[in-house]
C-alpha cells in the first residue's frame, strides 16, 4: 500500500528526470554567466585546468552527498547529514553555512537577472523577478520542476547560440591563449570560485523528502546532472578562451555576451543576454526551493523559529520558510556585490560540503565501494579550495561561521 504522508511532512513527486531537471536548473548559468569572468581573471589561459578541479572536488561531494541522501532521505542536506552522523552542532554549522551563502547567491542572481533585463533599473526588476520565483515555489515543487524545465531548455539554446558566436564569428584564434602563468593559487582560485556553478548538484539532496525511491533516484540523479553540466561548461569555456582570451573575459561585465558581440555574428548577443536573465531567474528558482528546505528542517529540529516548520496543506511545501527566505533576499539585494558575493557563497558552501563529506566518511563500507577515499578527497578539495578563495572572501566567511558558532554556544546554555 502507498504511504500517505503525515500533514507535517512533504510530500514525494520527484523522478529522476524531475530531479536531474532541478540539478541542472540550480547549476546551469551560474557559472557560465557570472563565475567565468573573475575565474578568467584567476588563472588566464588554464581556466580549463581550474574547470576540472572544480569538477573533480563536486563529483566527489556528490558521491558522498548521494550516499548520505540515500540513507536518510530528509530534506535539510548537509545539515541533516551533519546532525546524524557527527552531532548536532557540525549539523548546526552547516545549515548555517548553507543560509547564509546561499542567500548571497540568491541575491546574486537576482541581480544578475535585473542587469541582463534592464541595467538602469537593476534592482526593481532583481526585486520582480525575486516575487516571480517565490510565486513559483509557493505553489508546490511540481510546478518548480515544470517551470525549470522550461529554463533548462531556454538556456541550453541560448548557450548553444553563444558557442556558435564564439567559434563562428571570425575571432577564434589559438593566439588568444596566451597569458602569463597563473601558478598553483590561481588555478585553486579559479576552481573555487567556478565551483560556485557546480554547487547546484546537491539541490537534488535538499529536496530529499520529496524524491520518490530515494535510495535509487538520488545516486542515479546527482552525479547525471553533474556530468551534463561539466561538458557544458568545457564546451563554453574553450569557445570563450578562443574568442577573445582570458585578459578580456575577466574585464568583461557580460562575458560571454561580450565575446559574442566582439565577433562578425554580434546578432547573437540579444540571445544570449536573454539566456542569461533566464538563467540567473532559473537558478534562483532552484536556489530558493533549497533554502526553504533547509530551513524547513533546521526549524523542525528547533534550530530556527518552529514556526518556520510550517507546512502548507494544499501545496505541501514549506510556505512560511519560503516567504521567510524571499523576504532576508530582498533585503540583501540593497548591499550585494556580484562578483563578491560569488566568492563569499563559494566560501560558506565549500564548508557546508566539507561537513557533508566528513559525515560521509563515518558510514564506512556502507556507503559504498570507495566511500572513505571519496570522503576524504573530497573534504581535504574544499577545504583547499575555500582557502584558495580571495583573503576577503575567505574572511567574511570565517566572521559568519564564528557568528553562527557563537549563537550554538548560546543556545545551548541551561536556561
Amino acid at each position: 500500500m502507498k504511504s500517505v504522508p503525515g500533514p507535517d511532512r512533504l510530500e514525494r513527486r520527484l523522478g529522476v528526470a524531475d530531479a536531474v531537471v532541478v540539478g541542472l536548473g540550480a547549476m546551469l548559468g551560474a557559472g557560465v554567466f557570472a563565475a567565468v569572468g573573475p575565474a578568467a581573471g584567476a588563472a588566464g589561459s588554464w581556466l580549463l585546468a581550474g574547470l576540472v578541479l572544480a569538477g573533480a572536488v563536486a563529483y566527489a561531494n556528490a558521491g558522498s552527498s548521494a550516499a548520505l541522501a540515500a540513507r536518510y532521505p530528509e530534506s535539510g542536506g548537509a545539515y541533516a547529514y551533519g546532525r546524524r552522523r557527527l552531532g548536532p552542532f557540525w549539523g548546526f554549522l552547516a545549515g548555517w553555512a548553507f543560509l547564509a551563502g546561499k542567500l548571497a547567491s540568491c541575491a546574486a542572481m537576482a541581480l544578475t537577472f535585473g542587469s541582463y533585463v534592464a541595467p538602469g533599473l537593476a534592482r526593481p526588476v532583481a526585486v520582480a523577478g525575486l516575487a516571480a520565483v517565490t510565486v513559483a515555489n509557493y505553489l508546490g515543487v511540481a510546478k518548480t520542476v515544470a517551470a525549470t524545465r522550461v529554463v533548462v531548455a531556454v538556456v541550453l539554446a541560448s548557450l548553444g547560440a553563444a558557442v556558435a558566436g564564439m567559434l563562428l564569428g571570425g575571432q577564434a584564434d589559438a593566439a588568444n591563449l596566451a597569458s602569463p602563468e597563473p601558478g598553483v593559487v590561481g588555478v585553486l582560485q579559479s576552481g573555487g570560485l567556478l565551483f560556485f556553478a557546480f554547487a547546484g548538484y546537491a539541490r537534488v539532496a535538499t529536496l530529499g523528502e520529496e524524491v520518490v525511491d530515494p535510495a535509487r533516484t538520488i545516486p542515479r540523479a546527482v552525479p547525471l546532472a553533474l556530468g551534463i553540466v561539466l561538458a557544458v561548461y568545457a564546451v563554453v569555456a574553450v569557445a570563450a578562451l578562443l574568442a577573445v582570451g582570458p585578459a578580456a573575459l575577466a574585464a568583461a561585465a557580460a562575458p560571454l555576451a561580450e565575446a559574442v558581440a566582439a565577433g562578425r555574428l554580434a546578432e547573437l548577443e540579444p540571445v544570449v543576454r536573454v539566456g542569461a536573465a533566464v538563467a540567473s531567474l532559473g537558478v534562483l528558482l532552484s536556489l530558493q526551493a533549497g533554502l526553504s528546505r533547509t530551513g524547513f528542517a533546521m526549524a523542525a529540529n528547533h534550530d530556527l523559529p518552529g514556526a518556520l516548520a510550517a507546512v502548507h496543506p494544499r501545496s505541501k511545501v514549506p510556505h512560511r520558510a519560503e516567504l521567510a527566505v524571499a523576504a532576508l533576499v530582498a533585503v540583501a539585494l540593497l548591499t550585494v556585490d556580484l562578483r563578491g558575493a560569488i566568492g563569499f557563497s563559494s566560501t560558506l558552501v565549500l564548508v557546508y560540503y566539507g561537513v557533508a563529506n566528513a559525515a560521509a566518511w563515518t558510514l564506512g563500507p556502507a556507503g559504498g565501494r570507495w566511500s572513505r577515499r571519496r570522503a576524504g578527497a573530497g573534504l581535504v578539495g574544499c577545504l583547499v579550495l575555500a582557502a584558495s578563495l580571495p583573503a576577503a572572501s575567505v574572511a567574511a566567511g570565517a566572521a559568519v561561521l564564528a557568528a553562527g558558532a557563537a549563537v550554538w554556544v548560546v543556545r545551548a546554555q541551561p536556561s
